[in-house]
């Protein structure tokens, strides 16, 4: 016989009656959740909470900076024709950066930049690329100028600074195009100053500003700029033994850029102070045992000649004038001997210090322009 308070299974029922309740609690849930997932999630899902670090002063200021300067940036392609005998026509191509120098379409950029080139185009913002010209060059300060044949409207120049004052310590930024990856802004410091860089015909550009701001390949002719945006120099060289950037990047001062673009715009040239002569290759000189600039050549009616300086003679082999100072100064090559007449200025006299054989002499000569 089974006991009143059991069921024919054998189960309680107060126990049946609780597995209901459950049950009856489990499928509620279930249809809830199926309802917020198909209807309040989707009409309005949940605000995503937004975690935004703050920007330090530093940071702003250099946010500011790169907006303000890169629309003055340019990126600066070029095409070579070249022929050769045996694999006929080609066209070498080349890249590098400039800046807007004023609102008549100049963009600066460096003479190697635009060596030899048969085509100039100019890239600004994220527009086509635009046909330009050459107007001029200065090799001897890697410096030069090509204009955008067609101006479009509301071109940003740079503001100029000036490289006078710089100090070493102080920030500085280099804006250009990198492997042609467009508007990449570096940062560093202005590492050394009165640097010296080779350039075209024996010359050297003094002044010159060292950073450690990354400067690679396609970077030439950006510019280089200050914590207030203003143009300091003209990036233009690196020393690395891998051809990138090593942390040793030199660029022209804008004191001297400022003085030589007027001139190029104006002239398609730039002023080169000068006496008239030419001077044998340095390599020449040292195995003559001459510490000075060895006169080889002489510009007919040039002050050179009227001073009664005296060239060398191929004929009988005889060396001529050496000059060993100027205007006081040791001139061991002819780099020396431009920074003096570059010194002086055209219009100006110069005091030289001549060795011809065993005898010295002191002759004065005009400073000229003698790229004209």
């Amino acid at each position: 016989m089974m006991s009143g308070t059991e069921s024919r299974a054998g189960v309680h029922p107060r126990f049946l009656r609780i597995a209901l309740l459950w049950a009856l609690i489990l499928v509620t849930v279930w249809l809830a959740e199926r309802f917020y997932r198909n209807y309040l999630w989707t009409a309005a899902p949940p605000a995503a909470v937004a975690v935004e670090g703050k920007l330090s002063d530093w940071e702003k200021s250099n946010i500011e900076l790169f907006q303000g300067a890169a629309p003055s940036v340019a990126y600066i392609t070029t095409e070579q024709v070249r022929f050769n005998p045996f694999e006929g026509r080609s066209v070498a191509q080349g890249a590098g950066s400039g800046f807007i120098w004023d609102r008549s379409g100049h963009v600066v950029t460096n003479f190697h930049v635009i060596e030899g080139a048969s085509t100039v185009y100019v890239q600004l913002d994220a527009g086509e690329p635009l046909p330009a010209r050459v107007i001029g060059a200065a090799p001897e300060y890697d410096i030069a100028v090509v204009r955008l044949r067609d101006v479009p409207p509301q071109l940003r120049p740079l503001p100029v600074g000036t490289s006078r004052n710089l100090r070493v310590g102080q920030a500085a930024y280099a804006i250009g195009n990198p492997f042609g990856l467009s508007r990449t802004l570096t940062s560093g410091i202005v590492s050394a100053l009165e640097r010296h860089l080779p350039t075209a015909q024996g010359r050297e550009v003094r002044g010159v500003i060292q950073t450690d701001a990354a400067i690679n390949p396609g970077n030439s002719g950006g510019p280089l700029l200050d914590s207030s945006g203003r143009l300091i120099g003209v990036t233009s060289a690196i020393i690395s033994e891998s051809g990138s950037s090593a942390g040793i990047g030199f660029a022209i001062p804008v004191d001297l850029v400022n003085r030589v673009v007027p001139q190029i715009i104006k002239d398609g040239r730039a002023q080169r102070p000068g006496i008239g002569i030419g001077a044998a290759d340095e390599r020449i000189a040292a195995q003559l045992g001459a510490p000075g600039v060895v006169v080889i050549g002489l510009q007919r009616g040039s002050p050179a000649e009227r001073a009664g300086l005296r060239p060398f003679d191929p004929r009988t082999g005889q060396v001529g004038d050496i000059i060993v100072a100027a205007n006081g100064k040791p001139t061991p090559t002819l780099a020396d001997l431009a920074a003096v007449l570059e010194d002086a200025g055209i219009g100006k006299e110069v005091t030289l210090h001549v060795v011809r054989g065993n005898a010295e002499r002191d002759v004065t000569v005009r400073v000229i322009d003698v790229g004209a």
